[in-house]
């Protein structure tokens, strides 16, 4: 007797919607039809923790303070832009280890680029080389290349 009840159910299930299969697909007449872009978008998963992901890397993000020059690195970074800038019209090459302050949070990093000095801004107090510009205060060391005594 199980066996009829399990077949009559299956016949069931599979004729259960003979009645409205063959109807045609309604359409509104007040209403337009939504586009499949904006239909895909309800099924679209569910991110109720946008941007938790990006602050998690934010905060994980090391930053550096900004260490504090004694006079004598001081004086050293003196002469070395003081030799710069007597030999400007050469295009002396050097590599410069500066401070970057981080604009998101406490803190920053120390950058060092290489480039030839296009120019000294000593008012402004800051050293042009042909990528990027650097304040001179933010500078923690200078290497010089091809400049002789």
């Amino acid at each position: 007797m199980r066996g009829d009840e399990g077949r009559n159910q299956a016949e069931y299930d599979a004729h259960r919607y003979d009645d409205i299969i063959a109807l045609p697909h309604h359409v509104s007449p007040t209403r337009l039809q939504m586009s499949i872009w904006d239909r895909s978008a309800q099924f679209s998963p569910f991110a109720a923790l946008t941007g938790h992901e990006e602050a998690i890397h934010e905060t994980a993000r090391l930053t550096e303070e900004r260490m504090e020059l004694s006079e004598t690195v001081k004086q050293e970074i003196d002469e070395c832009l003081r030799r710069i800038k007597e030999q400007l019209a050469a295009g002396p090459v050097v590599t410069v280890t500066f401070y970057v302050e981080d604009m998101c949070k406490a803190g920053g990093s120390y950058v060092t680029v290489s480039g030839s000095v296009m120019k000294i801004e000593e008012y402004e107090g800051r050293i042009c080389l042909e990528n990027r510009t650097i304040p001179i205060r933010d500078i923690v060391k200078i290497e010089m290349g091809m400049l002789s005594d």
